[in-house]
C-alpha cells in the first residue's frame, strides 16, 4: 500500500469514527444516568438529519440545524416520559426489547414522513469536488467539520459534566442515586434530561454528517449497531474511552475495504461486537459495568 493510500485511508477511518464516538456517548451519557442500553440512539443521529433537511425549504441552513437539534431533544424527553420514566425497577432484557422497540417506531414514522429517498444536507462548504491537500492526500472541508464538531462535542460535555451545576448532579446520580435523592436531586429531571443531551448530540452528529454519508429512514440502526459496539469497546460508561475506541473502529473499518469488499463492512462490527463480549466484556478499557452483559 502506498504512503498516499495509506493516509487517505487514515482520514476516513478518524472521520467515521469521529461519528461512532459520538453515538457511543449517547449510549453511555444515558448508561450511566439510568442504567439503560437504549438502541434507539441511532434513530437520534437520523431524526436530526431528516428534520433539518426538511427545515431547510423555510430556513437558513445554522438556524435548520439548530431547530432540529432542538426538536430532537423534545422527542428524547418525550420518549422518556412516555415510555421509561412509569417503570419501577425494569429488568435490563425489558429496557433492551422497549428500547428496541421505540427504535422500530421511529423508524416508521419516519418512513411515513419522509418515505424512502434518500437525501442529504448541502455541503457546509464547497460541494462534493471541493477538496483541499494536505501533502498528496485530498481531503473535503466537510470531513473536517465532522471532526471539529466531534472534538467539540466531546470537549463540550466534559466540561458540561465538570464545571456545570446541573452536571455535577446528572454524574451524582450515576454514581449512586439514592444518596443524589437524599441530597435532594431530583433524579427523574436528570434521567429526562440525560435522554435530550443524548438526542441533542445524536441529532447534530446527523446533521454534520449527512453531507457526506447521506440520510434514509433507517439509516439509524446500523449507526446504533456501530455506537453500541464502540461503547462495548471502549467499556460502557466510559466516553473517554469511546472517543478512542471509535477512531480505531473507523480506522479498522477504513483499511478492511482494501482486503474485503464494501458489503462486508457491516460485519465487521458485528464480528468485533462479539468477539469483545466473549472474550473481554468489560471492554478494551476496563470498565468493570459492561461485564453485565453476559447476564443476558
Amino acid at each position: 500500500m502506498s504512503p498516499d493510500l495509506f493516509f487517505q485511508y487514515l482520514f476516513a477511518g478518524i472521520t467515521y469514527g469521529s461519528i461512532y464516538a459520538v453515538v457511543a456517548i449517547g449510549f453511555n451519557i444515558i448508561y450511566n444516568a439510568t442504567g439503560i442500553i437504549n438502541f434507539a440512539q441511532g434513530e437520534f443521529v437520523m431524526l436530526g438529519g431528516m428534520i433539518s433537511i426538511s427545515l431547510l425549504h423555510f430556513m437558513p441552513l445554522p438556524l435548520a440545524i439548530a431547530s432540529a437539534v432542538a426538536l430532537t431533544m423534545l422527542i428524547g424527553a418525550a420518549i422518556e416520559i412516555l415510555f421509561i420514566r412509569w417503570l419501577q425497577s425494569p429488568s435490563v432484557m425489558r429496557m433492551i426489547i422497549i428500547t428496541i422497540g421505540i427504535s422500530i417506531l421511529l423508524k416508521e414514522v419516519a418512513l411515513h414522513i419522509w418515505g424512502e429517498s434518500i437525501r442529504s444536507l448541502p455541503y457546509f462548504y464547497g460541494n462534493e469536488i471541493t477538496t483541499f491537500s494536505i501533502g498528496s492526500v485530498h481531503i473535503s472541508p466537510q470531513v473536517v467539520w465532522v471532526i471539529l464538531a466531534s472534538a467539540v462535542m466531546v470537549a463540550g460535555l466534559n466540561l458540561f459534566f465538570k464545571s456545570t451545576p446541573i452536571g455535577r448532579e446528572m454524574r451524582a446520580c450515576s454514581a449512586n442515586r439514592t444518596a443524589a435523592l437524599l441530597c435532594g436531586i431530583n433524579a427523574r429531571n436528570m434521567v429526562t434530561l440525560s435522554f435530550m443531551l443524548s438526542a441533542g448530540i445524536g441529532a447534530l452528529a446527523g446533521c454534520v454528517m449527512s453531507p457526506i454519508t447521506y440520510t434514509q429512514y433507517d439509516s439509524g440502526s446500523a449507526l446504533a449497531l456501530k455506537g453500541f459496539t464502540v461503547a462495548i469497546l471502549g467499556g460502557l460508561g466510559n466516553s473517554g474511552a469511546a472517543v478512542l475506541a471509535g477512531i480505531l473502529l473507523g480506522i479498522i473499518e477504513a483499511f478492511s475495504v482494501s482486503v474485503v469488499p464494501l458489503a462486508f463492512q457491516d460485519a465487521i462490527s458485528i464480528a468485533i461486537l462479539l468477539v469483545i463480549l466473549f472474550v473481554k466484556p468489560h471492554g478494551l478499557f476496563g470498565s468493570g459495568d459492561a461485564a453485565r452483559l453476559k447476564d443476558f
